[in-house]
């Protein structure tokens, strides 16, 4: 490959079609890439019997020209051709392929349909948001790949030291109380003008939801005069290319310039970039959906197709990817390479990961090669990979998701064991406190370690945290399912009263409750993630299903950053604390008073015998202070979820250390360290609904 490309200096043109000057291309360089001289254009597919490359003016909706790739250009599968003298910026491209129509099969080619490049790294035709593209269908452009990335480097942040803050790019600051101008509301560059915002919280990791190219007008509706969307974005049209309408202002040809500038000024302020992909299904659709690409290159190898033709749904899409045929293993893997070379991206979130382990039957695969290549793929050495351990055909792999080591999984039962337990739900301590000190239950603490956990209470999906304490059912009406749509079971409690409420006493319990809920997931073992708003408390209205919500139920309200700047303060000061505190991320030495790098306790030291009944669970973490390798670190949780205060011992410490109060979620402020408050006889009541945080300090330091 690499001698290819040093030789194009000497390629010239072998033949002449229809005006154009060509000869055979670079058949391993897939898709469409500028050369010297030229464009050289890549596709396969296993049953085609034909393939044209169509070239159009922009906009247009029929072909200027259309080259007939000939069959000598054809080598095994792949054809490949180079067109000399094209100025990428004169000319949009799609492909049609001829073919066999056998529909048991799966071989349903169409020659009259224009096909999007399956590696287009731009694609054109839904540039404008909520605008549907064209009847001729999508087409892809040829990208300038210029970006002056300097000489700054990956922050290369430990798994550990992660706080994950997911967000969708347009929601973020689409709503005018961003207090951005109107052209950068919803986009990649409002998104960066908010970075001092991020740094200011303290989060050090951006999940981006799905940015790559997608039809949000699929299932475009109108209900109650409001105009629904496919909003989230989980429906794939190509895997290469950045969506378009995410961008401030037109790149013809260099479109992504603006992301990268994003990612870059992220970077450099020490926040590290993940990718929500989505390659378990496409915007296809089955037998009635659109005919885009993938169908019209090789339907029966992209997809899992049933023994009569029809398409297999483990995605609750439509279709289902299939991930493990070798050409779908070499499409992701390319992928993800190419977005971590050309966009330096530091991880992937894997949207509905365990279709990625299934075979073309779609049963679950031991050790998945797709998974396995990922894993040991040496451009991706670096890259964080995190499994959605589910999918919709049930197959659920939570702690036992194929990883080698290097795959780390959303914690679903960390979400629902520790919801249960914060509301008051009887006989949940035990899996409360095994959640909170890394879910050993689930995770090899010697092979996986905490690391394969990534922790977090909410997400795009479900409520939000303020929600979470608002609303004891979910309110989905709006979406026009008539509230049938959404999950039932949201382990929720409003608190006394759904929805809001001028009730002083059930807005204080709420907040409470939200950050008893902040300071559990901060002060847990594993990496912490927690959906963006909810550090201001951020509601849904009790939506928990907001996927096609492009409006004030889905976009964040920035005015409830100043109304509730208490508990902003208090996610900022929390996620310190995390950072500072080594022994609460991970085991550091052995700590000279004797105590286990983490032990869990009753109302009673190291009492940690929970039953049905049990409201109160403590944790402690001991170690080395990561700063001062001789002194200690301990620090010590209380979470008591019962309607009353509890009177509880600590352990005790030695005679030159005390126990100082750091988080009382009770008090107004709930970051008390400055208030001096220190224990004596290591007796603290911890008052009713509430966490409380202890850290020991020595007499001296007092």
């Amino acid at each position: 490959m690499k001698n290819d490309i040093l030789n194009l200096v000497n390629m010239e043109p072998l033949a002449e079609i229809k005006g154009f000057k060509v000869r055979p291309g670079m058949y391993e360089m897939n898709g469409a890439t500028a050369i010297r001289g030229g464009v050289n254009f890549t596709v396969s597919s296993t049953n085609a019997t034909s393939c044209e490359l169509c070239l159009f003016k922009r906009r247009e909706s029929k072909p200027y020209a259309v080259i007939k790739i000939p069959e000598e250009y054809k080598i095994g599968n792949t054809y490949s051709i180079i067109v000399f003298d094209l100025d990428i910026e004169d000319f949009e491209y799609a492909f049609r392929l001829d073919g066999p129509y056998d529909f048991e099969r799966g071989l349903i080619f169409d020659k009259k349909k224009y096909l999007l490049d399956p590696y287009a790294k731009a694609v054109t035709g839904q540039s404008i948001w909520g605008e549907p593209v064209k009847s001729n269908g999508y087409k892809a452009r040829v990208v300038r790949n210029d970006f002056d990335w300097g000489s700054f480097a990956n922050p290369k942040i430990k798994m550990e030291d992660l706080i994950i803050y997911e967000l969708h790019v347009r929601g973020f600051t689409k709503d005018e109380s961003s207090g951005l101008t109107e052209e950068e509301r919803g986009t990649f560059e409002g998104l960066r003008k908010k970075i001092p915002y991020l740094k200011e919280l303290g989060i050090n990791a951006v999940e981006l939801m799905p940015i790559f190219e997608f039809d949000e007008t699929r299932d475009k509706r109108v209900v109650d005069d409001v105009t629904l969307l496919d909003y989230w974005g989980y429906n794939p049209v190509s895997f290469f290319a950045p969506n378009t309408s995410y961008a401030s202002k037109i790149e013809y040809n260099k479109e992504g310039n603006e992301l990268k500038n994003l990612i870059k000024e992220l970077k450099e302020n020490g926040i590290e970039v993940f990718l929500d992909v989505v390659f378990n299904h496409t915007a296809e659709g089955n037998e009635n959906g659109t005919y885009i690409s993938f169908k019209g290159f090789d339907n029966n190898v992209y997809y899992m197709l049933t023994p009569e033709g029809f398409y297999y749904n483990f995605s609750g899409c439509g279709n289902t990817l299939n991930c493990n045929h070798p050409v779908v293993q070499e499409l992701i893997r390319e992928c993800l390479r190419y977005w971590v070379i050309n966009y330096r991206i530091d991880g992937f979130r894997f949207d509905l990961a365990t279709i990625l382990g299934r075979n073309d039957d779609g049963s679950p695969i031991s050790q998945p090669p797709l998974l396995k290549s990922l894993a040991f793929d040496p451009i991706l050495a670096n890259v964080k990979l995190i499994a959605e351990a589910w999918d919709a055909g049930g197959l659920y792999q939570v702690g036992s998701f194929p990883s080698w080591n290097r795959w780390s999984e959303w914690n679903g039962r960390y979400r629902d064991d520790i919801r249960s337990f914060l509301k008051g739900d009887p006989g949940k301590a035990y899996m409360a406190s095994n959640r909170i000190t890394g879910s050993t239950d689930l995770y090899d603490e010697h092979y996986r370690g905490s690391n394969a956990s990534v922790n977090f209470i909410t997400c795009h999906d479900g409520f939000t945290l303020n929600d979470l304490y608002s609303y004891n059912s979910k309110h989905n009406e709006k979406n026009g399912w008539k509230n049938t749509d959404g999950s039932n079971d949201n382990l929720s409690w409003n608190c006394g009263e759904e929805g809001e409420t001028d009730d002083p006493k059930v807005n204080a319990l709420r907040r409470r409750m939200i950050w008893n809920a902040c300071t559990v997931l901060m002060m847990s073992r594993g990496i912490p993630m927690f959906l963006a708003g909810d550090e201001f408390r951020n509601t849904q209205f009790g939506n928990n299903n907001a996927y096609c919500q492009d409006n004030i139920i889905s976009w964040l309200d920035w005015n409830l950053l100043q109304e509730n700047k208490d508990t902003f303060n208090f996610f900022k000061k929390v996620i310190k604390f995390r950072k500072m505190n080594t022994v609460v991320r991970k085991n550091n030495g052995y700590c000279s008073l004797g105590f286990p790098p983490v032990s869990t306790h009753g109302v009673l030291p190291f009492a940690n015998q929970y039953d049905g009944s049990t409201k109160y669970i403590g944790v402690m973490y001991a170690g080395k202070d990561n700063k001062k390798i001789s002194k200690d670190e301990i620090i010590y949780m209380g979470v008591n979820t019962y309607w009353e205060e509890i009177d509880v011992l600590l352990p005790k410490l030695s005679g030159d250390y005390v126990w100082k109060v750091i988080i009382d979620t009770y008090e107004d402020k709930g970051y008390v360290e400055k208030s001096n408050t220190y224990l004596t006889e290591n007796l603290c009541v911890i008052r009713e609904r509430s966490v409380m945080v202890m850290k020991a300090v020595k007499k001296s330091e007092v």
